[in-house]
C-alpha cells in the first residue's frame, strides 16, 4: 500500500511543477441527482491530464545519471505526453512506445514535446515488450504509467486536493485503467475520509482492472477501440502495485458503454462548457446513465483528461452515431 505520508511528500515535491486543479460544482448534476456534485478539473493540468503528477514525481527522483540516459515507457497517449513533459523539464529524454489504437493526436503531441516514439503492434501488452527490450539494451529508465509507488503517490495528490476541497465529501468517482489514479486517491482518501466511497468507472469493452478483481488475480483482455481509449491496455500478469490495492480500496468498479460516454462528453460540453475526452467523461456518464442512484452525496468527480481528437469530439456533439467512430 503507498500510505498519506508518502503522498504528502509527492504533493511537496512537485508542487512547482504541476497545477493545483480546481473542484468546482455541477449544477446541473447537482439537480439531477438531488445532492451536491463537485467536478475535479484534473483535464486542466499542463499536459492535459492528471498523467504529469504521476510522471514527474518519479522523474524527480531519478538519479542524474538515470535522467542522463534518458527514461521510456508504454503509454495509451496521456503518460506519454507527461513523461515527455518531465522529462524535458529536467534535461532527460523520453523515448515512448504505443499500439496503433493510439489516436494520432496523442502520438503527434507527444512527437513535439520531443520524445522519441515507436508505434509496436495493437496492444498495450505489445508496446511493453518493446519497452522492455529497449531498457535491456540501452540501459534506459523505464516509468510504468501506473503500476509503480512514486506514480500512484503522485496521482494520490488529486484525493489530496479533493478531501481538503471537500471534507464532506462521502464518494469519488475514478476514471480505471491500470489503477494507477485509483490506487492513489482511494488510498488518500480513505486515509482522510474513511467513510467515503471511492468508485471506479471504466468502459465496458476490455476493462482489465474490473476483469481481474473479478478474477482475483491479474488476467490478460482484448483491447478495442474506445471514445475512452486512455482506458485501453492491460494491468500486467505481474502487477504488485495497482491491482491489490484497488482490489483493497475500491468499493465498487461500474462500466458505461460508448454511448453513455458519449453522453459524458457532451454533458460536459454543453453543460459544464468543459471540453473532455472519453476517459475524462466516464464519471459523468455514469451519474447520467443511473448506474449509481444508490450513492449519496456530496459527491466528487475526476474529470480527469481533455486530449481528444476535435474532430472526433466535433462528431460527438453532433449526435453522430457513436458505433461508427469506435469500431
Amino acid at each position: 500500500m503507498i500510505s498519506q505520508d508518502l503522498i504528502e511528500q509527492a504533493r511537496e515535491r512537485i508542487a512547482s511543477h504541476v497545477l493545483h486543479t480546481p473542484l468546482t460544482t455541477s449544477t446541473s448534476l447537482s439537480e439531477r441527482i438531488g445532492a451536491q456534485v463537485s467536478l475535479k478539473l484534473e483535464h486542466h493540468q499542463l499536459t492535459g491530464s492528471f498523467k504529469l503528477r504521476g510522471a514527474t514525481n518519479a522523474v524527480l527522483q531519478l538519479s542524474q545519471l538515470e535522467r542522463d540516459r534518458g527514461v521510456i515507457a508504454a503509454s495509451t497517449g496521456n503518460h506519454g505526453r507527461a513523461l515527455s513533459y518531465a522529462a524535458r523539464a529536467v534535461g532527460s529524454r523520453a523515448t515512448i512506445c504505443m499500439s496503433r489504437l493510439v489516436p494520432e493526436n496523442k502520438v503527434s503531441e507527444i512527437r513535439r514535446l520531443g520524445a522519441t516514439v515507436r508505434i509496436v503492434g495493437s496492444s498495450q501488452d505489445d508496446a511493453q515488450e518493446e519497452v522492455e527490450r529497449l531498457v535491456a539494451e540501452d540501459g534506459l529508465s523505464m516509468i510504468p504509467p501506473f503500476d509503480h509507488p512514486h506514480v500512484i503517490a503522485g496521482q494520490g495528490t488529486v484525493g489530496l486536493e479533493i478531501a481538503e476541497a471537500m471534507p464532506e465529501v462521502a464518494a469519488v468517482l475514478v476514471p480505471l485503467s491500470g489503477g494507477g489514479l485509483a490506487a492513489g486517491v482511494a488510498a488518500a482518501i480513505k486515509a482522510m475520509r474513511p467513510a467515503a466511497k471511492v468508485i471506479g468507472v471504466t468502459m465496458d469493452r476490455g476493462a482489465a482492472m474490473k476483469a481481474s478483481i473479478d478474477a482475483g488475480h491479474p488476467v490478460q483482455v482484448t483491447e478495442y477501440r474506445s471514445l475512452a481509449d486512455s482506458l485501453g491496455g492491460g494491468i500486467g500478469l505481474d502487477n504488485a502495485w495497482t491491482f491489490p490495492m484497488c482490489k483493497a480500496l475500491l468499493d465498487d468498479v461500474v462500466l458505461v458503454n460508448e454511448r453513455e460516454i458519449a453522453a459524458g462528453i457532451r454533458h460536459a460540453y454543453e453543460y459544464e462548457r468543459e471540453i473532455v475526452e472519453g476517459a475524462g467523461a466516464v464519471g459523468i456518464a455514469a451519474l447520467l446513465s443511473g448506474k449509481l442512484a444508490h450513492i449519496k452525496g456530496p459527491v466528487a468527480v475526476i474529470l480527469s483528461g481533455q486530449n481528444i481528437d476535435m474532430t472526433l469530439h466535433r462528431n460527438v456533439i453532433n449526435g453522430l452515431d457513436i458505433a461508427t467512430e469506435v469500431d
